[in-house]
């Protein structure tokens, strides 16, 4: 196969003697969406609701979630096709109405930004809500308002240069529209077409470099949260007549300042009965405020979890809490908060041999235990630096991590603490993988090498047993034999080295020897058993990472284009056909099959997003030898239905 013009030779296994007459089909498994982990907080505001279903309603990545904070099930609404920005719930508490970012297309073509309006308890895609407020990115902040019946514009306006926050209608006087954002609040008037604005003038007040929320008081006040750490009322005050003459309007003025937060207040959120909370940036404080704002309650967030970036109401008492560390948070003053799970850009992912447990990593330097049966995390502990690959011990009592730095440490699952740790080289880990057995870890890395350990004492003892040297380029993927004696490598020029590492490390001169040897794992993205999981035209970076399955029926394959594909094992052949997968909303950096391979999981580098995908179908345990060999896909499944 050719990969940006280089020639890159397979050799054929000898047990397939008509290559030419394979058929390439469409595996008969396939992925449904199971699971999301995580919460976009960390660049998104006003984003978490709470409703009558019992549901909180959030996004992260191309995906909103439904999650039953009682029963912790999720649902999801998937009609988005790139990574959603923003969420609004609609009076009545059942339509909702998300935004998703101007993406590209596959040829780099920018695509329109998009609203989509649906409901909530069927998760139908809608249009008749009464009139709906846009802000877009654009240097000039276009505000729009939608009549939705008709799918029409109603008007527009360049609302300013700066960043806007915050956009709502007046809950009683729908012609009143307010936005806020960078030294700014604007309260807009909107009749017969046209929108007349009006600046929030601080007179005798300081001028906060950012106004970053702002809720309705029950007397119909506006309040708004600043940088400064203020909560300003604002209150109408009749039109000035005299000075300005007869067609004078009346305006918006701050009527009295409140001391909140030290920092930023990132969010304000009312209660029935006028009650008001607030949530502090650097004090990553939540406090009560009666309704003539003084203060009732207060608590603190763990630091880990970042600052309040958005509260929900729950019941008046119960709160869920968005933080700036994309966690979401649930939780009681009196009894404090707890997780419903965090993320930062990850890489590093592996699944426990056999629980249902997995581990990633990744550049917020936590090294984080999930559960895909329970949907939470177990545990997390954080690093001096970033974790970028990771594989359990056979005997699944630890897990080794490698480091951004050539460092590498292995964990003791039950304790969580530091059995062993090493450095090789000075350059970032790519690849950790033990041998079948468990007697040897291979260490893939940055700097070209791949070092090789005895391991002794159930994975608590490591010595140097030597160095794989020979690729010109760093390591990206290995697998072991599964007589864990030959190690299978691809390095970032896109070559394939094998290894003898009982004999010493030797590197095999001759690949040809190594066509029928069978692989105890297969993650390696260029080999002759995946050749067909390529495009024409690759320049060799459109696929991160792949997993075959322990069936050895199927492969998962991570790509550059925020997809997950699903091709038959082996995928020998050019343009072999598969099922696609969306639902990130960034290049997916890493998939891997559970012990079983019920569920797949996979990573999203950006969107700091972790998905659970279960594995539907697949009936017939064919053996993919005796797949290859009688030279046919074997399939169970039903007529095929068009690819998701």
């Amino acid at each position: 196969m050719f990969i940006r013009g280089r020639p890159i030779t397979m050799y054929i296994p000898s047990n397939i003697q008509n290559y030419e007459d394979l058929k390439m089909e469409p595996p008969s498994e396939r992925l449904e969406l199971d699971w999301v982990y995580g919460y976009r907080g960390r660049d998104c505001r006003a984003n978490l609701y709470f409703l009558p279903t019992g549901e909180a309603v959030y996004f992260i990545a191309c995906v909103i979630v439904l999650y039953h904070i009682n029963n912790r099930t999720q649902r999801h609404y998937r009609k988005h096709t790139d990574c959603v920005r923003c969420l609004t719930l609609h009076p009545d508490k059942v339509r909702v109405a998300s935004g998703q970012t101007a993406g590209v297309d596959k040829d780099g073509k920018p695509l329109q930004p998009c609203v989509h309006i649906w409901d909530s308890t069927s998760l139908v895609t809608l249009q008749q809500i009464a009139f709906l407020c846009v802000i877009d990115d654009s240097n000039e902040h276009m505000l729009s308002v939608w009549d939705c019946n008709k799918g029409t514009k109603h008007a527009e306006i360049k609302s300013t240069n700066e960043a806007v926050f915050a956009v709502e209608f007046n809950p009683s006087d729908s012609t009143n529209i307010i936005t806020c954002g960078k030294s700014h609040v604007y309260f807009w008037t909107l009749s017969a077409g046209q929108f007349t604005k009006k600046q929030g003038i601080f007179g005798k007040y300081k001028k906060p470099k950012f106004i970053q929320c702002f809720v309705f008081s029950l007397t119909g006040d506006v309040l708004t949260g600043d940088s400064e750490g203020n909560i300003l009322t604002w209150g109408k005050s009749a039109a000035d007549i005299k000075t300005l003459g007869k067609g004078a309007k009346e305006t918006f003025q701050i009527m009295r300042q409140t001391r909140a937060h030290e920092g930023s207040v990132f969010t304000l959120c009312t209660l029935q009965g006028g009650a008001l909370l607030s949530g502090g940036g650097k004090d990553r404080k939540i406090i009560r405020w009666s309704a003539d704002l003084a203060p009732e309650r207060e608590c603190e967030i763990p630091e880990k979890f970042g600052a309040v970036r958005t509260i929900a109401d729950v019941d008046g008492e119960e709160l869920l809490v968005g933080t700036t560390r994309n966690a979401v948070l649930r939780g009681t003053f009196s009894d404090g908060f707890v997780a419903i799970g965090h993320v930062d850009e990850m890489w590093g992912l592996a699944t426990h041999p056999s629980q249902n447990i997995f581990l990633t990593c990744g550049h917020d330097r936590q090294v984080c235990l999930w559960n895909t049966e329970e949907h939470k995390l177990d545990w997390c502990i954080s690093l001096e630096e970033y974790g970028l690959c990771a594989d359990f011990c056979p005997n699944g009592s630890v897990v080794s991590v490698g480091l951004s730095t050539g460092r590498w440490m292995v964990l003791d699952l039950l304790t969580r603490e530091v059995v062993s740790e090493s450095t090789d080289g000075n350059e970032q880990l790519s690849v950790m993988r033990y041998s079948p057995d468990g007697s040897f870890l291979a260490v893939g890395s940055h700097d070209n090498f791949i070092y090789i350990y005895n391991v002794t004492e159930s994975g608590r003892r490591y010595t140097r047993f030597g160095k794989c040297n020979g690729h010109s380029s760093f390591i990206t993927h290995l697998d072991w034999s599964k007589d864990g004696k030959y190690i299978m490598s691809n390095s970032g020029d896109y070559e394939i080295l094998y290894w003898d590492i009982a004999a010493g490390c030797k590197l095999l001169r001759n690949r040809f020897e190594s066509k029928d040897r069978e692989w105890a794992s297969y993650t390696c993205v260029l080999g002759f058993h995946v050749m067909g999981v390529w495009l024409e035209g690759s320049d060799g970076t459109d696929i991160n990472a792949l997993c075959r399955s322990h069936s050895e029926r199927v492969v998962a394959v991570a790509d550059d284009f925020c997809k997950v594909h699903l091709f038959q094992y082996p995928c020998p052949k050019p343009k072999a056909p598969s099922h696609k997968y969306e639902g990130h909303g960034s290049h997916v950096t890493n998939v891997c099959f559970t012990h079983s391979d019920s569920h797949l999981l996979s990573m999203g580098g950006k969107d700091m997003c972790i998905l659970q995908w279960k594995v539907i179908g697949g009936g017939g345990m064919v053996d993919s030898r005796e797949r290859l060999a009688s030279g046919s896909s074997t399939s169970t499944s039903s007529p095929e239905p068009a690819t998701s």
